[in-house]
């Protein structure tokens, strides 16, 4: 029993890390191309 438990806390920290990458990322790439075009100009 605790091993299926196991699998699904792990299995919802995996799927949560996906989310957090699938949103921040474009975020985090955004906003550096805003901070470079502000220093290239």
């Amino acid at each position: 029993m605790a091993e299926v438990h196991d699998m699904q806390a792990a299995r919802s920290t995996y799927e949560g890390l996906l989310n957090l990458f699938k949103f921040g990322l474009p975020v985090v790439g955004a906003i550096t191309v805003l901070v470079i075009l502000l220093l290239t100009h």
